[in-house]
């Protein structure tokens, strides 16, 4: 069987590695460059994540400052 202090030093060592493996995967994602590859037609890195107003054009965008005035 496995004593008391067996279990307790399991416990401390897999909590650790759990805290490291979380940190590193942290530090990997931060710093990950985006490759060619993958980009796509998004138009901002927000772009089908939640209710996000698309784009707007640079006419439409225009036009609004116009009417504003």
């Amino acid at each position: 069987m496995i004593t008391d202090d067996q279990l307790y030093s399991l416990a401390i060592f897999l909590g650790a590695a759990a805290m490291l493996l979380i940190v590193l995967y942290h530090f990997l994602e931060v710093n990950a460059q985006d490759g060619a590859d993958l980009t796509s037609d998004l138009t901002s890195d927000k772009s089908g994540v939640g209710a996000v107003k698309p784009a707007q054009s640079q006419t439409q965008t225009q036009t609004q400052s116009q009417s504003q005035l």
